[in-house]
């Protein structure tokens, strides 16, 4: 294994890293601002196909599957013919990132033409990009590549909330205020999932296994309020996602209304100048 394959791969808890690769190669490759590669061997072997083919790879067998010479299967060519494209997996997951986040699958969701709106919509988008996309919770983004996808996405958020007149700091926390809420429950809906693959149990029949337990402990009176709760408070028919996502938006609102407020109250203090005038 090349030193390209191990770039970006791995952290100590199993993830692997954005922007572990050859940076700027990488910002070459995403803005299409370098050398362009001599032909190889294989005809129609391009730099969008191999991302793609990684893509794809991920989708359906998981980062880990993710490599130089599988995506060279993929592609029915030899892991040489990939380095003449793009130097290694560090630079390959930078450019899958931005990938996924293109056109097509952009979480900067129109909504109905406020900041409320374009928030909420980018909140369900980007949880329906995790789950298309499960692979992306492997992935320490903390320190991103930002290509033509991720800039345009946060360019179309940002143009959709800059009426909250926030400072510009604040618009940028208000983004990452919802984007963390998404990445919490979407590793929370996709490991649930998971759970229910790895040990065959249904959610239903995981709950249903400690009901006679559970119903024993709760009739001891240990737990008053728990017993008390409503027979339907654990349903699978309550949006605890949406329910969330409208609390934050609900606070982001508040502010945005109290500041607004602020600016807008005429002064109270009495005008020197007409004060002298009397």
């Amino acid at each position: 294994m090349t030193s390209g394959e191990n770039s970006g791969k791995k952290a100590g808890d199993g993830t692997q890293t954005s922007g572990s690769g050859d940076i700027a190669r990488t910002l070459e490759l995403l803005w299409d601002t370098g050398r362009r590669p001599s032909r190889g061997p294989k005809p129609g072997l391009t730099l969008d196909r191999i991302v793609e083919a990684a893509v794809q790879v991920a989708d359906a067998e998981g980062l880990e599957a993710v490599s130089m010479r599988r995506v060279a299967a993929e592609l029915d060519t030899g892991a040489m013919s990939l380095y003449r494209y793009v130097p290694g997996k560090g630079e390959l997951l930078d450019l899958m990132l931005d990938r996924v986040q293109g056109p097509s699958e952009n979480p900067a969701a129109l909504g109905d033409g406020t900041w409320r709106s374009a928030l909420e919509s980018m909140g369900h988008a980007t949880l329906a990009l995790y789950r298309r996309h499960p692979w992306l919770l492997q992935v320490n983004q903390t320190r991103p590549i930002l290509g033509p996808s991720a800039l345009g996405a946060m360019e179309k958020v940002l143009s959709r909330i800059k009426p909250m007149n926030l400072p510009d700091r604040e618009l940028v926390s208000a983004i990452i205020l919802v984007d963390s809420y998404v990445v919490g429950a979407a590793r929370t809906q996709l490991y649930g999932e998971a759970a229910e693959h790895r040990t065959g149990l249904t959610d239903t029949e995981f709950w249903a296994a400690q009901v006679p337990t559970l119903e024993k402990v709760l009739a001891s009176g240990r737990f008053p309020l728990m017993a008390a709760l409503d027979e339907d408070t654990w349903g699978t028919d309550f949006d605890h996602f949406g329910w969330g996502l409208q609390r934050i938006l609900d606070g982001l609102e508040a502010m945005v209304t109290a500041r607004a407020a602020v600016t807008t109250t005429p002064s109270t203090h009495p005008d020197p100048t007409e004060a002298n005038a009397h």
